[in-house]
């Protein structure tokens, strides 16, 4: 196993495990049980740390992709540009997740605008990370990619013209096939 397959493999779980602490410090906000918010708190702060050697293995991941057949340098990019902003709204996730923990554990006065607080970022996280996420697919799935629809679209218009035009091919050799009869 090689850093790309290490990229690829934790690659899911920023995402992935930030839903789940979206929703867990969701309900724990909304029961008002610690903890619960704690158990979230503490997934952003796992997911935080685990977002450290998916970003430093993202280098050596384009290098082993950039020159293969379909790979879209622009897409590369994109994502790459992308992960630098994401590994930021992680890094205050995880110190926002942090400062909420120590909070609700010394149960001060402000720990529930924290908790809220942190709760938000959390959210925002997820969706810059999904987007990461979305480009990264898109570098090795051209079917995901914006335009693949059009590209399939202009394929099935091909296919419906040729159907069609076989359509009027046997409607013309019915029309002579009038003429004849008269």
């Amino acid at each position: 196993m090689d850093t790309t397959h290490i990229h690829l493999i934790l690659t899911h779980f920023p995402i992935v495990g930030t839903i789940i602490g979206v929703l867990i410090l969701a309900y724990g906000y909304y029961s008002k049980e610690d903890s619960i918010k704690k158990a979230a708190l503490f997934t952003f702060v796992l997911m935080a740390l685990l977002t450290i050697p998916v970003y430093l293995s993202g280098e050596e991941a384009e290098e082993t992709v950039e020159h293969i057949a379909g790979v879209s340098e622009r897409i590369i990019d994109q994502h790459e540009d992308l992960a630098e902003v994401a590994i930021w709204f992680m890094a205050v996730l995880g110190i926002s997740s942090l400062l909420s923990f120590y909070a609700i554990s010394k149960e001060l006065a402000f720990a529930k605008k924290l908790t809220l607080v942190t709760l938000i970022i959390s959210i925002v996280t997820f969706g810059v990370f999904a987007q990461v996420g979305n480009l990264g697919g898109q570098i090795r799935h051209s079917e995901i990619r914006p335009n693949s629809t059009q590209i399939k679209g202009d394929a099935n218009e091909n296919e419906m013209s040729k159907f069609q035009g076989t359509e009027n091919d046997d409607d013309d050799d019915d029309d002579d096939d009038d003429d004849d009869d008269d």
